[in-house]
């Protein structure tokens, strides 16, 4: 009955948008100023914003702040710039290498070509596990963010369509968990983890095949680095113990 009341007190806009706004807001804003980590702010935010909507909170609510505060974005740099540019920081450099490549294929571009380079060459099959030569001093944090293009070119098409139809089937399966959760808070915790690991294998993805520009997210479970794996496990017990609860 007091999931029934907090679902419906989510549909106000001060209960269910502001008050959340108000506690995240300046958590995800210290994070970006402190570490200027784009991708994990990115991450966060939208995290956040699946369990918002999860939870009652209106989209209505949503499609408005979004609206200033893009209006307000643009009209900031506006101010700054004298029009709206895309500023000559690291990250819109990011994006013009993302658009034009081949402009500066042994700076900027590297690494991006040599990404496509190696899915290319993986065909329909691949060249074989292990036998990848790209990461081999031309493709640049081949055993990190770029592992996606290694396993393409050792795999091949097929490879590459099993792991995302796992990812996928990893998604659709917690997304079932949460909505069979016996309480709200599980259902939450499921979303929020779904949400995380589904969206950083998507974003890498599309990273390495230059579906949007280049940004540092690996894939889960499969990029280098123990902490990550360790951190992905522990959500993944989790959501499995939210399931063995399951009514």
């Amino acid at each position: 009955m007091s999931d029934v009341k907090e679902h419906g007190k989510m549909k106000s806009y001060k209960y269910g948008f502001l008050y959340p706004l108000i506690f995240m807001g300046p958590i995800v804003g210290a994070i970006f100023v402190l570490q200027n980590h784009f991708s994990a702010t990115f991450i966060i935010t939208v995290v956040t914003v699946v369990q918002m909507f999860v939870a009652g909170t209106k989209i209505s609510h949503f499609l408005l702040t979004g609206l200033l505060g893009i209006v307000g974005g643009a009209g900031a740099i506006m101010l700054k710039n004298g029009s709206l540019t895309l500023g000559t920081d690291f990250r819109s450099s990011r994006i013009q290498t993302w658009l034009d490549p081949f402009s500066d294929p042994t700076g900027d571009g590297w690494q991006i070509i040599n990404s496509l380079y190696a899915i290319g060459s993986g065909g329909l099959f691949g060249v074989g596990l292990g036998n990848s030569k790209q990461k081999y001093l031309y493709l640049p944090e081949p055993h990190n963010d770029f592992i996606f293009s290694v396993l393409a070119e050792e795999l091949g098409f097929v490879g590459c369509v099993v792991v995302i139809l796992l990812f996928t089937i990893f998604v659709w399966r917690g997304v079932v968990i949460a909505m069979k959760a016996k309480d709200n808070f599980g259902c939450l915790i499921a979303i929020g983890i779904v949400t995380m690991l589904g969206l950083q294998a998507m974003v890498n993805i599309a990273v390495v095949t230059g579906t949007i520009p280049v940004t540092g997210m690996p894939l889960p479970f499969f990029s280098y680095g123990g902490t990550s794996l360790i951190a992905n496990l522990i959500a993944v017990g989790i959501l499995l113990n939210i399931s063995r609860a399951e009514n």
